[in-house]
């Protein structure tokens, strides 16, 4: 099972993690000045991980895949971390869409 780990970063935003069962970093937010913020990116992204339309894939400047989970806005509030296939690629955003919402989330220091 999933979980969303919130924590505080160096400076000092809260932002949030969604891990996989087994542990690895299936999705990471941007930083968000308040912890409610943040909660409030958490459930925009058990909402929008169901509908696939709101999956956007890109590459890096290297040309490695990876993906963004976009709210109703349009605004991204979850990047991918960078996969070394497409198959892979498509694999995340499964795992994003099984695990992302029934995750606990949990604080971490």
């Amino acid at each position: 099972m999933g979980k969303f780990e919130i924590y505080c970063d160096k400076a000092g935003e809260h932002r949030f993690r969604l891990k996989a069962g087994n542990g690895q970093i299936i999705l990471a937010s941007e930083g968000y000045s308040s912890k409610d913020g943040c909660e409030n990116g958490i459930e925009s992204v058990r909402k929008n991980s169901q509908d696939m339309a709101m999956f956007e894939k890109t590459e890096t400047s290297s040309w490695k895949p990876r993906f963004n989970l976009k709210a109703g806005n349009g605004q991204i509030i979850g990047v991918s971390e960078v996969y070394e296939s497409e198959s892979a690629c498509d694999n995340g955003i499964e795992s994003v869409m099984k695990n992302a919402p029934d995750a606990e989330v949990v604080e971490c220091d």
